[in-house]
């Protein structure tokens, strides 16, 4: 689907904004953004993601997936949360030194990593950087266990550092499937990798011998709630043992993106499944409360809620609602090896 530049709502942060008004907008153009960053772990306090720390190597995602609660973020940074988030890119290309630094320091405890929690590490241009290749390369050097969770099939390149973090301490890697359909997925995700390629990755990462999941999110009611169970049974058929759901999260501008994909996309069918958002949010089409953002409510989320763990259970699934890598603290046997620093000679 063409993304245009004008998709992109108003950014709060700045007093003046540039506008359009000359015919048709152009394409919106790939801009890649070379960042040395200050840091890069990041410690999440927030009750609505089931991990504490999460590194990101890109800022914004080529992936344009229409709901992404991570679009608002990228302009703190002077960008729109619209086609800017999906073509301004910022690279933090030190990321693998921030890593060793912060591997260093004594008040790491070995604690588990989560690859994109924010943007997808395996986003198109970690093809060219390879940066979360050597950040995977250095957790596997010092045995710190790791969990990803991607859309792309670009992963399976790093399949051998995968197995060697499994061996020397712990891995499991969530693919995130929200629609049953190719043609579905594109129109909303246009950027990430079509529903297919996302199966066979669960099934060569777990005949690889890693640890899978399947994260059905976000589930949008009445657009891809009924795709639940297909989705769950083609991951299980894949070799995936875990999952876990998340309901939409349509926070500040990610709402009118989402509407406006949403419209175009599905022209006769959007005004139902707003109403159906609707009826999972108390009539609203967003609930901003900590630990409620990302689940829904009322009697249509509770069915959705019902049907989703039931499915699992028959399958045989393991289902977490809070801790889908385990617990957040490190257990007392940390794998964690920690870099000797190497003396200076005179």
């Amino acid at each position: 689907m063409p993304m245009r530049p004008t998709h992109n709502p108003k950014n709060r942060f700045l007093s003046n904004e540039v506008v359009w008004d000359d015919g048709e907008a152009p394409l919106a153009t790939l801009h890649v953004h070379e960042e040395r960053a200050k840091s890069l772990l990041s410690e999440n306090k927030s009750p609505d993601l089931s991990f504490r720390f999460s590194i990101n190597p890109y800022r914004g995602c080529q992936h344009a997936c229409a709901y992404c609660y991570a679009r608002p973020s990228h302009m703190y940074w002077g960008y729109g949360a619209g086609t800017d988030f999906d073509r301004e890119i910022i690279v933090k290309v030190n990321a693998p030194e921030l890593l060793r630094e912060a591997f260093q320091k004594k008040s790491w405890q070995g604690e588990r990593i989560t690859f994109s929690g924010n943007t997808d590490c395996y986003q198109p241009l970690e093809g060219r950087y390879k940066l979360t290749r050597q950040l995977l390369e250095i957790c596997a050097e010092h045995k710190n266990p790791v969990g990803i969770i991607t859309k792309s099939a670009l992963i399976q390149r790093d399949i051998d550092v995968l197995q060697q973090i499994a061996r020397e301490a712990s891995v499991f890697v969530f693919v995130s499937i929200a629609f049953a359909e190719d043609h579905k997925g594109r129109l909303i995700e246009p950027g990430a990798a079509p529903i297919h390629r996302r199966f066979e990755t669960l099934q060569a990462l777990s005949e690889a011998g890693i640890e899978t999941g399947v994260a059905v999110a976000p589930i949008i009611a009445g657009l891809n709630d009924k795709d639940v169970a297909m989705i769950l049974e083609r991951a299980y058929a894949a070799g995936a043992r875990r999952t876990f759901k998340t309901a939409l999260r349509l926070s500040g501008e990610v709402l009118p993106v989402f509407t406006e994909r949403l419209r175009e996309a599905f022209p006769d069918a959007a005004d139902k499944v707003i109403s159906t958002i609707k009826q999972t949010r108390d009539g609203a089409m967003n609930n901003s409360e900590f630990g409620q953002r990302m689940t829904g409510q009322g009697p249509r989320w509770q069915l959705i809620d019902n049907l989703f763990d039931l499915q699992a259970k028959k399958l045989g699934f393991i289902s977490s609602r809070e801790d889908i890598f385990g617990p957040k603290e490190p257990d007392r046997g940390s794998t964690f090896e920690r870099p000797r620093r190497q003396l200076a000679l005179f």
